[in-house]
């Protein structure tokens, strides 16, 4: 009550007070409203004669009547008080951030990243809703093309058709050019095969990145040219070198079929589609490229952007013998012809192997041509996170009408766009996080597009892009459904299978997964997928699937019958239901990755790949200093490699424990353990190889002599005293992949000073 008084004398005296003013500005980031006081302000100035007796002194006396009326105003302005604080306390949930609703710093209201986040259920309900079989049957119209080869001008219509849907569903949108070499067949001239003394055969279909020139070789058939059958081969003591294999397409991609025919020295290679494996006519002829990477070869590890100053270089992946298709019906007729030994038991065939006098010539005249592509984008920006983004890709181009391998995908990833937008635009979904979508060209070059835009902004994607989601090839076939992810997102995929209805009254997971199981589900990542380079290449964490009939492959990939009306027959005409189906699989993984504070990313499930790997090259390594104990000292032993295994395991299970203990509605605190996770992936690629040399650099999931696999065949060849074996640059990449797995768990543990350094 006395500074009460004190405070009404003050005012009617006129004595100097202090003032407070409040700044109401807010930035972007969330700075808090600020509190700025002074002493000589308005106050001051209205005080500045201080020896005048105030007026208002002068005026009133100390009457009965003036101490009634100072009384009365003292209860007017108390009353007055109590209502403004009511009305302000009961109203400030409601009100904005940026109006202090007191005088004290920590109750100013703080961001903490919690943007309006929709119920997920919501968006569960709305993506439903968007995606419908009569919009995806719409687009695939729209969208279908019998000509857009890479580059084409069917190629760049198609991609701007694209362009202007983004565009209309008022996203930000760019493009991508690149100048890229690629070989196609001769524009006068032929490729040729001539078998024994018979005709001369010109088959129509090629193998872009062949070496070029002349080989002859008596023919070797290698059923599928996988290592496995290789080695069967040269267990029954034949001699493989200069041979040319006839290998049967289908089961591994053309280029790790060249590359294995390389490593046992054949001089060429023919590639035909069985008619076990495709329904195709004899005479179809069969395209694809054979360079054991991605990307332009003759750029690796840069990107090709017009008028490169890069020096010139190849990469380590082009092969340097012949490959080549043939038709069904050549290849039928040369395997008829072959003599020679018994195919081993198990290839399912009553033909013979071939001998020395089954002599093939073989001619590749493929031309090497430079390419103008473009890759279109668009993103829906984040609320909180925009920087941070998962990214939606398909293959636009197409070796002819390419409905499979590239119109479906091309569709969904358009009506993914358009749902998405109109879910930010009209429904109130507000992601935390930014969704780039992508469209690429050169894809059946060996994802050429993708791959030129990893190499030009790797630097800002492999810290940025959390996540890569591929569209290629997702609609085959209906009686089955397989996905291919880096481990970090199986959890993930797991829930997203039995959130995604197959019908009315299963789950993708109860259709397609034997006993409700995904592992069932889930298989390797190809080389040959647009995903691979993201994941092996760039250390973003990628997935691919797709919906499958049976076993075998899709029977028109890499030829000009991959028709509408060719998968329809393999799907009873259900391709855009099946197309929603797979467009609300994806939509689902991206949006709970853009929804929810944290990234939903299991690291616990690298312990298993990691620890698989590590009891395999301890078991080796001590049948090695067993049999051979000449090669590897009793000194080495697999202990560092445990130790980091145990390393990382330890450090992933403390940043759950983390998780669990952190306050999920700070901005900050999420950013950070996100940031964290996002690690994980590129702290897999080895740090001691070049992108040159083996571009696929991730030691569990990548391809090359780095790799932990690479290890295990190491020392098979040590045990044996193989010619080829190096008991020295073993020891040096079990060193380097030991400090890998161990930088990444120091990564993983955030700070300096949480590192373990007992190692």
């Amino acid at each position: 009550m006395d500074q009460a008084r004190s405070t009404i004398s003050k005012i009617f005296n006129g004595e100097p007070h202090s003032y407070t003013r409040f700044n109401l500005t807010q930035n972007m980031e969330g700075d808090n409203s600020q509190v700025e006081t002074g002493g000589n302000g308005v106050g001051g100035r209205l005080n500045h004669n201080s020896n005048r007796t105030p007026y208002v002194a002068q005026k009133l006396g100390r009457t009965p009547k003036n101490l009634c009326f100072i009384a009365a105003t003292i209860f007017l302005i108390f009353i007055i008080g109590y209502l403004i604080g009511y009305l302000v306390h009961r109203n400030k949930d409601l009100a904005p951030t940026c109006a202090p609703s007191a005088f004290r710093y920590e109750d100013i209201p703080h961001e903490t990243g919690a943007a309006p986040l929709m119920d997920w259920d919501d968006v569960k309900k709305l993506l439903a809703q968007k995606l419908t079989t009569s919009s995806m049957d719409a687009v695939l119209g729209q969208l279908s093309s019998s000509n857009h080869r890479a580059g084409s001008p069917g190629d760049e219509d198609l991609g701007n058709k694209v362009l202007k849907k983004f565009k209309e569903y008022g996203m930000k949108t760019w493009t991508d050019e690149h100048f890229v070499k690629v070989q196609d067949p001769p524009a006068s001239g032929y490729n040729r095969i001539v078998f024994k003394n018979g005709s001369e055969e010109r088959p129509t279909g090629f193998l872009s990145y062949s070496a070029s020139g002349t080989a002859r070789g008596a023919v070797l058939y290698a059923r599928y040219g996988e290592e496995k059958e290789l080695k069967q081969l040269k267990d029954m003591n034949i001699d493989m070198n200069g041979r040319v294999m006839l290998v049967r397409a289908g089961r591994i991609s053309f280029a790790e079929k060249v590359a294995n025919a390389a490593k046992v020295n054949a001089s060429a290679v023919l590639i035909y589609p069985d008619p076990a494996d495709y329904s195709i006519d004899e005479s179809s002829p069969l395209f694809g490229h054979v360079h054991m990477g991605s990307g332009d070869p003759y750029t690796p590890g840069f990107p090709s952007f017009n008028h490169t100053q890069f020096p010139p270089v190849q990469s380590s992946g082009l092969p340097n013998i012949l490959a080549q298709t043939i038709t069904t019906g050549m290849g039928l007729n040369i395997l008829r012809q072959l003599g020679g030994r018994a195919q081993p038991d198990g290839w399912e065939s009553i033909n013979r192997l071939g001998d020395e006098s089954d002599v093939i010539t073989v001619e590749v005249n493929n031309v090497l041509t430079e390419k103008r592509i473009n890759n279109v984008f668009g993103v829906i920006k984040g609320f909180v996170d925009a920087d941070r983004y998962v990214v939606i890709g398909a293959q636009r181009d197409a070796w002819g009408p390419g409905f499979a391998a590239s119109t479906v995908g091309t569709s969904v990833l358009v009506e993914l766009a358009r749902s998405i937008s109109d879910m930010v635009e009209n429904d109130g979904f507000k992601p935390r996080r930014s969704i780039v979508f992508a469209s690429w060209s050169a894809g059946e070059y060996g994802s050429v597009g993708a791959t030129e835009w990893l190499e030009g902004y790797l630097s800002s994607l492999s810290m940025k892009a959390f996540t890569y989601i591929n569209l290629d090839g997702i609609v085959t076939g209906q009686d089955g459904f397989k996905v291919a992810a880096s481990p970090l997102l199986h959890s993930l995929i797991q829930n997203t299978l039995k959130e995604v209805n197959y019908d009315k009254d299963k789950s993708l997971l109860s259709q397609f997964g034997k006993n409700n199981s995904e592992s069932t589900i889930l298989e390797p990542l190809r080389m040959d997928s647009a995903a691979y380079p993201f994941l092996a290449f760039s250390g973003i964490p990628s997935v691919a699937f797709r919906f499958h009939s049976g076993s075998s492959d899709y029977p028109y990939f890499g030829t000009t019958l991959d028709t509408q009306q060719n998968l329809n027959s393999v799907t009873a005409s259900q391709v855009p239901q099946l197309a929603v189906r797979a467009g609300q699989f994806a939509g689902h993984i991206a949006l709970r990755l853009v929804h929810d504070h944290l990234l939903q990313m299991d690291l616990k499930k690298y312990n298993q790949l990691i620890r698989s790997h590590v009891v395999q090259i301890n078991m080796r390594v001590k049948a090695v200093q067993r049999l051979q104990p000449q090669l590897l000292p009793k000194t080495l032993t697999g202990q560092w490699l445990v130790m980091a295994s145990g390393s990382y395991n330890r450090v992933s299970s403390i940043l759950t424990a983390d998780i669990q203990n952190s306050d999920l509605e700070n901005m900050e605190t999420c950013r950070m353990i996100n940031d964290r996770v996002m690690t994980v992936e590129r702290n897999f690629l080895s740090p001691y190889v070049s992108p040159i040399d083996s571009p696929f650099r991730h030691i569990l999931l990548g391809s090359g002599p780095h790799t932990l696999k690479a290890l295990s065949s190491d020392l098979d060849a040590l045990k044996t005293a193989s010619p080829e074996a190096n008991a020295e640059l073993f020891r040096n990449k079990l060193a380097q992949a030991t400090w890998t797995i161990q930088a990444c768990a120091n990564s993983l543990a955030g700070d300096i000073w949480s590192l373990d350094n007992e190692f």
